[in-house]
């Protein structure tokens, strides 16, 4: 447990840093699917971070001093007949490494004791709907015995901004838990990719529905140990490829078109997401392949831009010049209408085939936490996602530990002027980025992904 011991205490550091305090963090609620079943549980991420406890009902108290209290369930043998065996309150400092552990029970009564006489009490804002108004109450009730010398803290501030910032550099257990992770998505797609090469070998005229092709991917994540999926899985055949989110359906894919999957899995609460598209009898049109090859120079072209001291936001930069200039040289965009790549990029016409970022956070979360944006430096006028100039601050320096993906993509509806070979054409490649000493490291390529190679794996 000292991995959580040293990001306990590292919190507790940020804590004096800021002013002081104690922070609380409460777990995720359980959250009811129906009239007579719950959700699957799953922990809130920064407490999981801090403690490793994955039981829902748990609350983590830490003060500046880097003292813990866990307060969690107690023992209870007729609960846990039913729902599995609790760690309990008795066994938490031993088997989780904090100063003090308690019954959850008493939570109300025992949190003013805890506040009374810290300067300032952190919390995650609009987290949990309640969490705010329950802080309310203890300080309501500590403020009650004022005349009995009993301070309470004076503010309340957002301890979300703290967090965000421990976690978004990864360390040496959060690394090899994501590579793990990785490694499983990678092998879920190559199973994906394998299993349509001999469908539609055996029926080239046939069809794959996309929950079939889901089915093969939540097989690959659970028999290697992934808890669940870290998504919802995007399963997009033909034009539901261009529905940016479209969740995995009953829509048959049948020879000649392109499948986009979108899918990773989670590992002890470390997520991945990869995309690949793949043609779905294992054999690229030309079409297909001269819009496939251009993603791909795009996610490289992002990749090379990709390291130590490089801005966030340069990724998304070099992959739009490397797909406007696509746009440009297939024919999507029209030289006549639009000018050269400069003219396309400072119109934001790319937008019509490309029309989010190139990347996010990766970690606990898919969309992990972490500013994107360097809150130490002036606002500068510079071009947004969308294009525009506008005035806003740099985007935040890049440094080794962080975890982001690098996701380009085209998606070609049907519309004036749009070659017809192209519509209908969905296209993204998405891989899961550690940025290293040197560059970045692309930790999800145990599946193929130039055409070549997936037409290799596709033909067995």
């Amino acid at each position: 447990m000292n991995v959580f011991a040293d990001r306990r205490a590292r919190l507790a550091q940020a804590l004096r840093a800021a002013g002081g305090g104690v922070a609380v963090i409460p777990t995720a609620p359980e959250r009811q699917r129906n009239s007579d079943n719950d959700h699957p549980y799953r922990h809130d991420s920064s407490f999981h971070y801090l403690t490793g406890f994955d039981e829902p009902q748990a609350w983590l108290v830490l003060n500046d001093n880097g003292e813990s209290t866990l307060l969690c369930r107690e023992k209870d043998p007729a609960m846990e007949i039913w729902d599995g065996l609790r760690l309990g309150p008795a066994a938490a400092p031993a088997a989780l490494g904090v100063s003090h552990a308690g019954d959850v029970a008493t939570l109300d009564s025992v949190m003013p004791e805890l506040l009374a006489g810290q300067a300032a009490v952190w919390f995650p804002f609009g987290v949990q709907a309640t969490l705010a108004a329950q802080v309310d109450g203890w300080l309501a009730t500590l403020r009650a015995r004022a005349r009995r010398g009993v301070q309470a803290p004076t503010s309340q501030r957002d301890l979300s901004p703290l967090l965000a910032e421990l976690r978004l550099r990864k360390d040496t257990e959060e690394l090899a838990l994501m590579r793990g992770a990785a490694r499983i998505s990678a092998g879920a797609h190559a199973r994906a990719m394998r299993f349509c090469g001999e469908r539609f070998r055996a029926e080239p005229q046939g069809s794959v529905r996309e929950y079939e092709i889901e089915a093969e991917l939540l097989h690959e994540f659970r028999r290697h140990g992934a808890q669940s999926p870290a998504y919802t899985s995007i399963v997009a055949a033909g034009a539901n490829a261009c529905v940016l989110h479209y969740a995995a359906g009953s829509t048959a894919l049948r020879a000649g078109e392109l499948c986009l999957i979108d899918a990773g899995c989670e590992v002890d609460g470390y997520a991945s997401d990869i995309t690949r598209t793949f043609p779905a009898d294992g054999r690229f049109t030309p079409a297909q392949r001269a819009l496939y090859d251009v993603v791909l120079a795009a996610q490289q072209a992002a990749a090379s831009a990709t390291r130590p001291g490089a801005r966030q936001r340069d990724a998304h930069h070099a992959a739009v010049r490397v797909l406007s200039q696509g746009m440009l040289d297939t024919g999507l965009l029209d030289r006549n209408t639009v000018g050269d790549v400069d003219a396309v990029i400072a119109s934001a016409a790319y937008r019509q085939f490309y029309m989010h970022g190139t990347g996010h956070w990766l970690g606990r979360d898919v969309h992990d936490v972490g500013e994107y944006v360097s809150l130490d430096e002036a606002p500068v006028e510079q071009a947004d996602w969308a294009g525009k100039r506008v005035l806003m601050k740099p985007a935040r320096v890049l440094v080794p530990g962080m975890v982001l993906t690098l996701e380009p993509g085209l998606y070609v509806r049907p519309a004036p002027g749009v070659p017809e070979r192209f519509w209908n054409i969905g296209i993204r490649i998405e891989d899961d980025a550690v940025v290293t000493d040197t560059g970045c490291e692309l930790i999800s390529r145990g599946v193929p992904v130039t055409a070549d190679e997936i037409e290799a794996l596709m033909r067995g």
